[in-house]
């Protein structure tokens, strides 16, 4: 063993080697809608080197002029919690909501959450059968079709989404596009 890993590290803090698991979570923030907010929001996300897995934005009450920012995010348990804290302090944020973390709470399902994408598969003959098979027992929607390709509309929960994706992928998978995750807590009360 080498005698620079018996030195204990130069700082006034013990440093505990933690392995803490990391974490699906959805988090849903009630901001205003002004411009710059959305940058502020995911600034706070890149500055301190948190992944976002999927976002979506959209103003979502006109009167208030207020947007519900969603974001998923995978991290330990301590940095969700910095994450959120981090976000509270925003001043343009109104609210933020863990919907996962209300989900645990509640011993409920887990927030209702939907994504749609829009999935292009080319093909001829019984590769358009069989993509056309598939997208039936996925229940996507035909939004586009020519004599060699379609364009399908899918909505549902992202494993769903996923799913569909790989198996699109053998019978002629061009191109996708996803929307993000769209969620909301059950249960009759308001964010």
């Amino acid at each position: 063993m080498s005698e620079s890993a018996l030195i204990p590290p130069a700082s006034a803090y013990f440093l505990e080697d933690r392995h803490d698991p990391e974490e699906r979570h959805t988090l849903s923030i009630l901001v205003d809608n002004e411009p710059g907010v959305l940058a502020r929001v995911i600034g706070l996300f890149s500055g301190r080197g948190y992944n976002i897995d999927s976002l979506t934005v959209s103003e979502t009450e006109h009167d208030r002029h207020l947007s519900r920012i969603t974001i998923v995010t995978t991290a330990t348990r301590p940095v969700l919690t910095q994450i959120k804290n981090h976000l509270g302090r925003l001043v343009p944020v109104h609210r933020v909501n863990d919907l996962t973390e209300l989900s645990l709470q509640r011993n409920d399902e887990t927030s209702l959450e939907r994504e749609l994408a829009l999935v292009k598969v080319t093909g001829t003959g019984d590769i358009r059968a069989e993509a056309l098979r598939l997208a039936d027992a996925f229940e996507a929607k035909v939004v586009d079709a020519t004599s060699d390709h379609f364009i399908f509309q899918l909505t549902g929960r992202t494993a769903k989404v996923e799913r569909f994706i790989s198996v699109m992928k053998p019978v002629g998978l061009v191109e996708v596009c996803r929307t993000g995750v769209a969620a909301l807590a059950r249960g009759p009360e308001a964010m």
